[in-house]
């Protein structure tokens, strides 16, 4: 004869038990199997800021056309190297890339997966970015025109890759335009921010932007006048930054560096000036000219522009005194060239030496890394 005391522990000890299990289920349905921390974001640091050397090392990485992991094969690679090459190709890649580098932070400039080959975009973009979480380096993210091609919007990707480990993305800036009447004014896409660099540690400047970083979304696609073509950069994100770059120059004038996915239309219509690296195919982009290089130009702050999009393009050319660069195809699941290997950009910030410490930026220089067995090291070259 049990006792109603009895009883009631049995029950209560089997809704904690039932409890248990669910949160254990759960807590595993929202995290990767191989390693993501959970749900609990690790924060990046608050302020990036160059090194105590005077340097600041982003690695780009474009188009890595994420799929569904080591079920996914590559395209356009050699026949001996097709039966065991997947996307695992591209996270290896991607290590290797951070190993070499030791970067200070990583810009993924869209076509982060590939969304007519990932199942479930959120599994998939937590798959693409896990390596860059893992090292603990700080990063930041725009999108693509094929990244809102799986099972979430462009709406729900970026506050996504926003909540990931020491992401730095953000789905809008913080400040948007204040009219007259104080009321917020939408700003187009998903992914427009900023990220300012600070001086070195122990420096005058250590408190002072030195670098700034813009991202933008450039859309995926749209149709004009019954015309299929590659969507634009709207006239509210370029408000946006013109209205970033004024506050800068109220400080003291900062160069910039701009990251997005779809090429300008200037681009492919040129001329461009001081070519370096390979120009293999079309540049692909929108047939409305929505005026970004006008708006770039009038700024003064923007030095170079790091693109993606057309795989097979690597150069870094000059247009109207502005560098564009891409960063060229790094994803083994994204179109490319057979026995040409995979690549990704670094970017460095060098401060100039003052008699006691560190100032401000001296120059900004480039060069790319092949997934070629050596992390082979080219076109090295002075943007800025």
């Amino acid at each position: 004869n049990d006792s109603p005391w009895i009883r009631a522990i049995a029950f209560l000890f089997l809704v904690f038990a039932v409890v248990g299990v669910f949160h254990a289920l759960l807590f595993r349905k929202l995290t990767v199997d191989d390693g993501f921390a959970g749900v609990r974001k690790k924060l990046a640091p608050n302020t990036l800021r160059f090194r105590s050397d005077g340097t600041f090392k982003i690695l780009q990485v474009a188009d890595m056309h994420f799929g569904n992991g080591k079920l996914t094969r590559c395209r356009d690679v050699l026949d001996v190297e097709f039966e065991h090459c997947s996307d695992l190709n591209t996270t290896r890649f991607l290590q290797r890339m951070i190993e070499i580098e030791n970067p200070d932070f990583v810009a993924f400039t869209g076509d982060n997966i590939f969304g007519r080959s990932s199942s479930d975009a959120a599994e998939s973009m937590f798959q693409a970015f896990l390596p860059v979480m893992k090292s603990s380096v700080p990063w930041g993210a725009v999108l693509g025109n094929h990244d809102q091609e799986s099972t979430m919007s462009r709406e729900e990707i970026m506050p996504l890759i926003s909540l990931m480990d020491f992401s730095m993305s953000s789905t809008f800036p913080d400040t948007f335009n204040i009219t007259e009447d104080d009321s917020k004014t939408k700003i187009d896409g998903f992914g427009n921010y900023n990220l300012r660099i600070n001086g070195a540690p122990d420096s005058a400047l250590t408190n002072n932007t030195v670098l700034n970083l813009y991202f933008l979304d450039s859309g995926d696609r749209a149709v004009v006048n019954g015309i299929r073509t590659y969507d634009w950069i709207k006239e509210s994100q370029l408000s946006w930054l013109r209205r970033v770059s004024q506050s800068l120059k109220q400080q003291h004038p900062v160069p910039s560096v701009a990251f997005f996915h779809i090429p300008i239309p200037e681009l492919r219509r040129g001329p461009l000036e001081e070519v370096v690296g390979e120009y293999k195919e079309y540049v692909s982009c929108s047939v409305v000219n929505s005026g970004v290089l006008k708006a770039l130009k009038s700024m003064g702050d923007v030095k170079a522009v790091f693109i993606g999009h057309d795989h097979k393009n690597d150069y870094c050319g000059k247009l109207q005194g502005i560098w564009f660069c891409y960063g060229g195809g790094f994803g083994y699941h994204g179109y490319g060239t057979a026995g040409r290997p995979r690549r990704a950009r670094v970017i460095l910030g060098e401060l100039e030496r003052g008699p006691r410490s560190w100032g401000r930026i001296r120059r900004i220089r480039t060069w790319k890394r092949l997934d070629d067995g050596d992390g082979t090291k080219v076109d090295e070259q002075i943007l800025w």
